[in-house]
């Protein structure tokens, strides 16, 4: 349930500070984003899969972190972010 490289490119490509950019809060919310989508889908199938239930909260609550972080330190770039991805 893994994203591939390609469809990390696709996700992150906007959001990117430069070409090796991976660690920033913008790349990770995006990144997060995509595989909360990949997997919301998969549990409507799959409702009964509790552990990738518990992962989905989990990374919902990193990306949660991750946004109140920006949004502290950058509100200007959190804005931006947070239109672009359809967050909030």
């Amino acid at each position: 349930m893994a994203l591939t490289s390609k469809q990390k490119e696709k996700a992150t490509k906007e959001v990117k500070r430069h070409e090796k950019d991976s660690g920033s809060p913008e790349y990770q919310i995006a990144l997060f984003t995509e595989r909360i989508k990949k997997l919301t889908s998969h549990l409507k199938k799959n409702k009964k899969d509790f552990h990738s239930r518990r992962g989905l909260l989990k990374m919902v609550a990193k990306r949660r972190k991750l946004t109140a972080y920006l949004e502290k330190t950058n509100e200007k770039a959190y804005k931006k972010l947070a239109k672009k991805l359809g967050l909030k």
